[in-house]
């Protein structure tokens, strides 16, 4: 929604919605835990792949969730979008220019929807296969700990599951 868009519309910007479960994502995507113990690379490109993990996390479990209602649909695209909101201020904050932010733009979303493939294959089969999905798409330092790392996304997963509805759109994962 762009801005003049917002100021004059007398709808509410249906993002706003799934703000707190957005920023509940950024949160444990920055946990310590991650990185210390689990051994994500603490860089920039490692903190986007933690977060597309948790994000990836909770986009599945939306789209379970479709399957028998359809009520999550919006808030999906709505969450999605917020992501490509502070990707794209990301990028110019790190000083990408205005020309090639879009360009940018479509290969992080190639990647966000290369990782929701990978990873709704991998959580539905054994840790083994889970943990080839982690090396493939979550960048790590020389010595990680990938049984801990496997572990704690299955961890999360479950407690993504196990929300209702309205706590996931609140934001109230509980780590």
């Amino acid at each position: 929604m762009s801005l003049i868009s917002r100021l004059f519309s007398r709808h509410p910007d249906p993002r706003e919605a799934v703000r707190p479960l957005w920023h509940r994502i950024v949160e444990i995507a920055r946990e310590r835990f991650w990185y210390a113990d689990c051994g994500i690379a603490d860089t920039v490109p490692g903190r986007f792949d933690a977060v597309t993990l948790v994000l990836v996390l909770v986009l599945l479990r939306m789209e379970r969730d479709r399957e028998t209602d359809d009520s999550l649909i919006a808030p999906s695209a709505a969450l999605t979008e917020l992501f490509v909101d502070d990707m794209d201020g990301q990028l110019r904050q790190s000083g990408v220019g205005d020309l090639v932010v879009g360009k940018h733009m479509g290969k992080l979303m190639s990647v966000l929807g290369g990782r929701l493939g990978a990873f709704r294959t991998a959580l539905a089969q054994d840790d083994a296969a889970l943990g080839e999905a982690l090396d493939r798409n979550v960048s790590l330092t020389d010595s990680p700990d990938r049984a801990l790392l496997v572990s704690a996304v299955r961890r999360l997963d479950a407690q993504i599951a196990a929300l209702p509805g309205d706590d996931l759109l609140a934001g109230r994962i509980v780590r």
